[in-house]
């Protein structure tokens, strides 16, 4: 379904849209008085407490559907936990989150870490097993069939860079920088092509395809499969692609599958198959980034970048804000 064709939803009300935002500055401020404490943890702690925090403070009826694992694995913001003041009243929807996309790169202050989240009406988010997936991105203004994982990595660069009207060797690509992909990196050596190698945090490498100014064409590689369906919450905004396919490791992660009822294994999820109908996605940056700033601490203020999408409308709104300490006031 394309962007034209999504229509907006009652229960995501548009005073959502800046709530969200809200929800992921919390997280963000939260997580960035750890950036480069080495403390993973600790940082991850501190994002997850303050958007559930925020979170339960607005009047919806909420349910986490990607979240921070299994009940008996996470002490809040597990899948399956409800969240809101309205609870049985309010609208319901279904949340998609990371409070802290990019634990690692917080301990290490690198770059690109983010607090994400996503909304939708209940049953329009996949529930993705915290597995691995196999994911291949673009951003808006391809066909869709254009791109297909059932294609090698050389097949789908030339067929971006056909589209585009440019030789193959023109396209850049982004890569999570993991010995896993190093058959994808020679291949894509091959044809002469960038590559944009990323440390962590594939979100952004995903969401990086849809913005111009990365000049980022194509997002290939594998990650965690929540991450990639919040990253098709985005690309539903903005009328990307994305396809994904789940990758197992052993007979426990397919069970596990088998539990949320995936049966075909080798199924390719598309953009609409892992965000359906009209959804709302937001991040805000923890640490400097290609897609946002991070926090930054003044003497009587900490500021913030966000981005907000809304699948209805097609927008994509920056927010920059300034979030004074108590007591102190802005001079004029």
């Amino acid at each position: 379904m394309s962007i034209d064709q999504v229509t907006s939803s009652s229960v995501l009300d548009r005073v959502l849209v800046l709530e969200m935002v809200r929800v992921t500055e919390a997280a963000a401020i939260a997580a960035a008085k750890w950036i480069g404490r080495g403390d993973n943890d600790s940082a991850d702690a501190a994002a997850v407490e303050a958007m559930r925090a925020k979170l339960n403070l607005l009047p919806i009826d909420g349910t986490v559907v990607i979240g921070e694992g299994e009940r008996d694995e996470a002490p809040m913001l597990y899948i399956g936990e409800r969240v809101g003041s309205a609870q049985g009243d309010g609208p319901g929807i279904d949340i998609a989150l990371d409070p802290l996309e990019g634990t690692s790169i917080t301990a290490k202050a690198g770059p690109n870490a983010l607090a994400v989240l996503a909304i939708a009406e209940h049953g329009c988010l996949l529930n993705a097993p915290d597995v691995y997936m196999d994911k291949l991105a673009v951003g808006p203004g391809y066909p869709d069939g254009l791109i297909s994982l059932d294609r090698s990595p050389a097949d789908n660069v030339r067929a971006i860079a056909a589209h585009k009207g440019v030789e193959a060797n023109e396209i850049i690509a982004c890569v999570l920088d993991r010995p896993r992909h190093d058959a994808i990196v020679a291949e894509l050596r091959q044809l002469g092509c960038g590559i944009k190698l990323i440390p962590d945090g594939d979100v952004a490498g995903v969401i990086a395809t849809a913005d111009p100014d990365t000049g980022i064409d194509v997002y290939m590689g594998s990650g965690g499969a929540p991450e990639g369906v919040l990253a098709a919450a985005a690309l539903r905004c903005v009328g990307g692609q994305i396809q994904g396919r789940l990758l197992f490791r052993n007979d426990d992660e397919v069970g596990r599958a088998r539990g949320w009822g995936i049966d075909d294994l080798d199924r390719i999820y598309t953009t609409a198959d892992m965000a359906r109908g009209d959804c709302i996605f937001a991040a805000t940056g923890v640490t400097d980034g290609s897609l946002l700033e991070g926090v930054h601490s003044r003497k009587d203020c900490v500021t913030t970048e966000s981005i907000v999408m809304r699948a209805s409308s097609g927008t994509v709104r920056r927010v920059a804000a300034e979030h004074y300490r108590h007591g102190s006031q802005r001079s004029l």
